[in-house]
């Protein structure tokens, strides 16, 4: 069994996905819904996701909630709220036997260290005293107020989604990038998701290229802690759905049969509560 613990739909006329507005996202500008997904999780053995936001607003998670209700592929949803509003009056707004997690677009708020604001520790605080997670969009910009948060608040899991999007010189993500993840990886309750690196390498991602990162992870969170992900339908900017889920078969095969079940399900499974 393969659970996909990132992925996402959208409904263009709903009109707050902001971002695709960028020149680079005209390719996504289009419907993508669970019977789009349905024929390509099936030929990969993929029997449930974890769709997430992909827009600032607490009416796109109420889109996602209700997909659930009404897809039985979605196993649980990472949805959206402001942080620095009245948090406890939105998770009741959005409270769902599905929902699992929040995520705050923290790479397209200019704000490096905006989740140090008190408002947003405030906001964190009660996710985590409602049971939810917190799925942790980053790129290396984040890696210190990301592991200060770690330190503060033991009790929030953490998810680093796309492996906090290295930035590659030729295949070398990086030493200040290898030192950030383990840094993560120090607090038990952060996780990594494997997911969205062919949309960071570009051309030419392969086992071969991506192989530094995914080493890294392994020798620091391990399996046990690491998650694959599609990032569809984003991912098609760079490929497509059943090349990456080949690609992360073909990196996880010197793993053993437990740790590849933990890495394509198990993780996923416990971290979200599937």
């Amino acid at each position: 069994m393969v659970i996909d613990s990132h992925q996402h739909f959208w409904r263009i006329s709903r009109g707050d996905y902001f971002w695709m507005e960028d020149e680079g996202a005209a390719p996504l500008r289009h419907d993508r819904l669970p019977t789009d997904l349905l024929p390509m999780a099936s030929e990969g053995g993929v029997e449930g996701t974890v769709v997430v936001q992909a827009a600032p607003t607490v009416d796109e998670t109420i889109f996602l909630l209700e997909l659930a209700d009404q897809a039985p592929l979605i196993r649980a949803v990472v949805g959206w709220i402001d942080l620095e509003g009245d948090v406890e009056a939105q998770l009741s707004h959005i409270a769902h036997p599905k929902l699992r997690g929040i995520r705050p677009m923290l790479q397209d708020i200019e704000d490096t260290d905006w989740l140090s604001r008190p408002a947003v520790r405030d906001g964190l605080a009660q996710v985590a005293d409602a049971g939810l997670r917190l799925d942790a969009l980053v790129k290396p910009r984040h890696f210190k107020v990301l592991e200060a948060l770690a330190v503060d608040m033991p009790n929030l899991p953490i998810v680093v989604d796309h492996c906090a999007k290295p930035v590659f010189d030729g295949t070398d993500p990086g030493d200040d990038w290898r030192q950030g993840i383990a840094a993560f990886a120090a607090h038990d309750q952060v996780v990594c998701k494997l997911s969205g690196l062919a949309t960071e390498f570009g051309t030419g991602w392969s086992a071969e290229t991506l192989r530094p990162v995914f080493d890294h992870v392994m020798a620091t969170f391990g399996a046990s802690r690491t998650m694959w992900g599609s990032d569809w339908p984003v991912l098609e900017l760079a490929g497509d759905y059943g090349r990456w889920l080949a690609v992360a078969r073909e990196l996880a095969a010197p793993l053993s049969a437990d740790e590849r079940e933990a890495l394509f399900s198990g993780t996923a499974a416990r971290f979200y509560d599937i």
